[in-house]
């Protein structure tokens, strides 16, 4: 059963998202999501110091995710002028800085990194998506370079707005990071469609849950994270889907209570008990 979607957790080293490592090491989660260490703390004797970590807990490193100083998830209009590469103020010093996360991932041992690259201009032919397009292309073609790859991860795009992305950045090292609560939470399609749609480039997921907003908001407003299983987007659904479209690898719990480490443990080891028994009931025991 250990080989066929083995259980992670989005993690940090001191940026204060994700999951503590106290609490995966407790809950013997045997592979994780890294967001992206401050600055200053991304050297090769940090990675090292983390690495010499992971390994008392038994953990594995999966993905390094990006995160830019700057972001804001305050609200949908401010995530949409603050995140990822989108915005132009901050593009060029945002790239050289998911260099520096590159090289990290690298000390790390990790050939993967993640990111949210933000709202996509919906207008293909404006010199801002033109621009976009560019930089990514570069960097992927760097990270190539090295052995590396890069997860986009889902929400902020409609299922056919990613696609149309993929296909104009034309690069055989990129791939989605699947998170089916951002799409209720950003309000941006049924998760479990939006999956199907986007299956043949997911190489990594999140288990990830949360309730529609109000459907005048929807897109507006943000929905609401909730544990695992209490939400809209259907475990059951979600992993049988998995199943589907042929995804073998880490069911990675994201949630987002790093300053409630009590209820966090809660959640995240419901969360894990969750995944394990809806992954026997669907491999069977002797997978």
């Amino acid at each position: 059963m250990a080989d066929i979607w083995p259980i992670g957790v989005f993690t940090s080293i001191d940026a204060g998202f994700g999951v503590h490592l106290e609490v995966v090491s407790e809950l013997k989660i045997p592979s994780i999501h890294v967001h992206t260490p401050h600055g200053n703390m991304r050297t090769e004797e940090q990675a090292k110091a983390f690495l010499a970590r992971c390994s008392d807990a038994g953990v594995t490193v999966t993905c390094v995710f990006c995160g830019f100083e700057g972001e804001s998830y305050a609200d949908i209009e401010t995530t949409a002028r603050t995140v990822g590469l989108v915005p132009e103020s901050t593009r060029q010093e945002r790239v050289l800085d998911a260099r520096k996360t590159a090289e990290f991932a690298r000390y790390l041992g990790c050939d993967t990194l993640g990111m949210h690259i933000g709202f996509v201009p919906e207008d293909r032919n404006s010199e801002s998506y033109r621009d976009l397009l560019a930089v990514t292309q570069a960097l992927l073609d760097e990270l190539a370079e090295n052995g590396q790859k890069m997860h986009l991860e889902t929400g902020q795009e409609t299922a056919n707005h990613l696609l149309q992305f993929f296909n104009d950045v034309g690069r055989d090292n990129l791939f989605i990071n699947f998170d089916p609560a951002n799409m209720i939470l950003y309000g941006t399609g049924d998760p479990i469609e939006a999956l199907k749609m986007v299956g043949p480039h997911v190489r990594s997921v999140h288990c990830k849950d949360a309730v529609w907003a109000p459907e005048d908001q929807r897109g507006k407003s943000w929905g609401r994270e909730v544990a695992l299983g209490q939400g809209d987007v259907n475990i059951q659904k979600y992993l049988e889907t998995l199943k589907e479209i042929g995804y073998k690898g880490p069911l990675t719990i994201e949630r987002e209570l790093s300053e409630d480490r009590v209820q966090q443990k809660k959640d995240v080891g419901q969360a894990v008990e969750l995944l394990e028994s809806t992954r026997a009931e669907i491999w069977g025991e002797s997978a």
